[in-house]
Parts: structure tokens; C-alpha cells; sequence
């Protein structure tokens, strides 16, 4: 009689986790479904968060121009080598010498993502997006030349500063010539005055 009892309660129990079982299946049923078509959906999808790290950049301005001043600090920053700078030395209007950004090379592959290179830049010329579609067949393909647009020439000086700088050139060479005719008579002064005569005092 035991052995009925317990067959029927295992069967009531079995028929209860079945419909447990069945009541989680039929709601997944019309549960609405979450799978991505990507990338089918990419037009109509949600990017990445704003604060997801995919990509770095090199920060243009509405007229193509950009704020790095090749100053390296992003390549010293970098732990593992991901950024090479390449650098020139250009002559300003103003005659003097400038050291100027050529290629800015980024291999997102070595990429460790810290965000080191954008925390100590001085200028805030890179920044990373969040752009992760970067799916490549060679690893070659993920070195990437950040300064994609041709580098302008130094702007030309206005009549203005040309004037500013021809005036302070002047004063410098009048300055220099002052300070020259001062030491001159200053020297001459010296050799045309005769010497003092020598006292001796005698020992008594």
C-alpha cells in the first residue's frame, strides 16, 4: 500500500514541475525576442556607450586643423609602445625654427585601451571613440596613420606682425650696437688713463 502511495505522490510531484516547466517555456514564447540582427540593423542599431573605448583619434576641427603640437608626451605615456611619432623641423615667417607633427602612427592592435595617452596630452588632440567595428584579415591593417589630412603650411604673418617683427629686430640690433660703443669706450677710457705712481713706504 506504501509503495502505491509513494508511486502516485512522485506522480503528482513529476505532473507539478512539468507544468512548472511548461508555464517558463509558454512565457518565453511571447516574451518579445532580443536577438541582434548585426549586422543587418547597423543603421537602426545603438552605438556602443559613450564611454567605451574602440578607437583612438586625432581631434580636426571644422577646418581640418588639429591641435597636436608633436610634443611626444602621448608616446612616453604609452605602456606598451602603441603610438610612434614622426616629426619635422619647419622655419616660421618669422625666421625661427618649429618642431612640427609629419606622421602620427597608432597600432590599435597593441592597444591596451588606458587612456594614458589622452589624460596627458597638453592640448587634448586625441580622444577615443567608440567606433569597435574593426575587424580586420591582416594585423598589418591595424596600424593606422591618425593625421590622415595633409598638413597645412605655417600661415602666412599679416602686415601687422610683420611690422611688429621688423620693429623688435631693429631694437635688438640697436640694442646690441648700444651695448658694443659702451664696452668700446668704456675700454678706451681705461687705456688713456695713466697709472697711479707707486707709494713705498720705507722701514725705519
Amino acid at each position: 500500500m506504501s509503495s502505491v502511495k509513494e508511486y502516485f505522490t512522485s506522480l503528482g510531484s513529476g505532473i507539478a514541475s512539468l507544468l512548472k516547466g511548461m508555464k517558463v517555456t509558454g512565457k518565453e514564447f511571447i516574451t518579445p525576442k532580443i536577438t541582434e540582427r548585426y549586422p543587418e540593423n547597423r543603421l537602426t542599431h545603438p552605438s556602443a556607450a559613450d564611454r567605451f573605448r574602440a578607437e583612438l583619434r586625432l581631434v580636426y576641427d571644422a577646418d581640418g586643423n588639429h591641435k597636436c603640437i608633436a610634443c611626444g608626451s602621448c608616446e612616453r605615456n604609452c605602456p606598451n609602445g602603441t603610438i610612434t611619432l614622426e616629426t619635422k623641423m619647419v622655419t616660421t615667417p618669422q625666421g625661427t625654427k618649429k618642431k612640427k607633427l609629419d606622421k602620427y602612427f597608432y597600432d590599435l592592435g597593441s592597444c591596451t585601451f588606458c587612456q594614458l595617452c589622452v589624460t596627458n596630452c597638453p592640448t587634448a588632440a586625441i580622444e577615443f571613440v567608440n567606433d569597435f567595428e574593426q575587424a580586420v584579415f591582416t594585423r598589418s591593417k591595424l596600424v593606422k596613420k591618425l593625421n590622415y589630412l595633409p598638413e597645412k603650411p605655417e600661415p602666412e604673418p599679416t602686415p601687422e606682425e610683420l611690422a611688429k617683427i621688423a620693429a623688435e629686430r631693429e631694437a635688438k640690433i640697436a640694442e646690441a650696437k648700444a651695448k658694443a660703443a659702451a664696452a668700446k669706450a668704456a675700454k678706451e677710457a681705461a687705456a688713456q688713463t695713466p697709472d697711479a705712481p707707486a707709494t713705498t713706504q720705507e722701514n725705519k
